[in-house]
This record gives structure tokens, sequence and C-alpha cells, in this order.
């Protein structure tokens, strides 16, 4: 547990981030672009709680973020500013995405199912409600592959196509 009780930071009115307290009053090249707070982290590490630190896309850190200034336990690469974003994940479960190397692309309706389970990235092949995708996991031919590509572009899956 990464969270020092009493001195997390949360988001919204009267809450700790804002200058002075939970963030700090100046920008500086340490600060998050984005900050997820108290999330409920579960991976092969553990279960945990815990802020999880964001800057140029990817994560930056896992561990108790806010005003290192003010606040006690605040990891370096946590640092909160007036450029950062927040993301309350107060009693959210934060976990990895999962991966489907078996997928038969019958139906643009599989997607929200993934996501719902927790699949973040599809990769197998077909061409939708046809007989070759239901017996294979090969998009067959350049012009299926170009439309299964171009029908693609509207979700917010990663579509790996075979």
């Amino acid at each position: 547990d990464c969270t020092t009780y009493g001195e997390e930071i949360k988001f919204g009115g009267g809450k700790t981030i804002r200058d002075g307290m939970g963030q700090t009053n100046s920008p500086s090249s340490h600060e998050l672009d984005l900050v997820i707070t108290n999330a409920l982290i579960v991976d092969y590490t553990g279960i945990y709680k815990a802020d999880i630190g964001i800057k140029n896309g990817k994560i930056h850190g896992i561990g108790k973020a806010g005003n290192k200034d003010l606040q006690d336990g605040v990891c370096n690469r946590l640092c909160v500013g007036p450029a950062t974003e927040a993301l309350a994940a107060e009693g959210l479960i934060v976990t990895a995405g999962g991966i489907d190397t078996h997928i038969h692309f019958i139906s643009p309706q599989q997607i929200p199912t993934a996501f719902a389970s927790g699949i973040t990235t599809m990769i197998g092949g077909g061409t939708g409600p046809a007989d070759g995708t239901n017996a294979t996991t090969i998009t067959p031919g350049r012009w299926n592959l170009k439309e299964m590509l171009r029908a693609s572009e509207e979700y917010a899956m990663n579509l790996g196509y075979l």
C-alpha cells in the first residue's frame, strides 16, 4: 500500500489537489502530465492502493503522488504541479489489459464485449460473418485486409490482423 492515510491527494472542490497543498505552486520539468489518484491496482506484484503518474503518454511511476515540499512520502517521480491533470480512481480497479491472440473477427460487437472483460488488444483474422472467418483466423487477400483496416478505424481497441 503506497497511501499515507489522511494525506491522500484528492481532486474536487475543497480537496487536496490545489496550490499549496497536494500540488506545487510553480511549474517544473518534474511534474506529471496526468495523475490517476487512489487506484486499487491489481497486477502480478499483488494488490495495493497507489497513485499512477503519467508523463509523455507513458506510466512514469506508481506510488504516492503529491507535493514533496509539503507532504511526507511523495515519490520523486510523482510530483503534481499546476499543469498536471487529475483522474480520480477512488473506488476503481486498475489492471493491465489482456491480449486475445486467437480472434475470429466475425462482428464489431465483439469489441465492447472484449473491453468489458479486460481485453485491450485483439489479434486474429477474418472478414466478418463469412464461412472463412468461422473456420480460420486469417484475413484473406489484400483487398479484404484493407477493408478490415478501414472498417476498424473508429474503434479504440488495439487490433492486429493476420
